[in-house]
């Protein structure tokens, strides 16, 4: 899959490149109380990510292969 950004209430909270819809699903399961910890009653959802989110994941990635590691076990990073 293609990055992809989860929003809490609209806002931007982290941009995650999850292998398949399960994956993805599973993590908005249980990262639920990650992602809703500053509003518990928040509303979570997902989009493609933008250009900009892309960008800093790339980078994230870059970093992240730098010390070794490899693109299967990187998943993102929050904004």
């Amino acid at each position: 899959m293609l990055p992809t950004t989860i929003l809490v209430d609209d806002t931007p909270r982290c941009v995650v490149r999850p292998n398949d819809t399960k994956a993805l699903n599973r993590f908005l399961r249980n990262g639920r109380a990650y992602l809703l910890a500053e509003n518990p009653g928040g509303h979570i959802a997902h989009r493609n990510a933008d250009e900009i989110e892309s960008t800093k994941w790339r980078s994230a990635l870059a970093l992240h292969r730098a010390w070794g590691g490899d693109e299967e076990n990187f998943f993102g990073i929050p904004l």
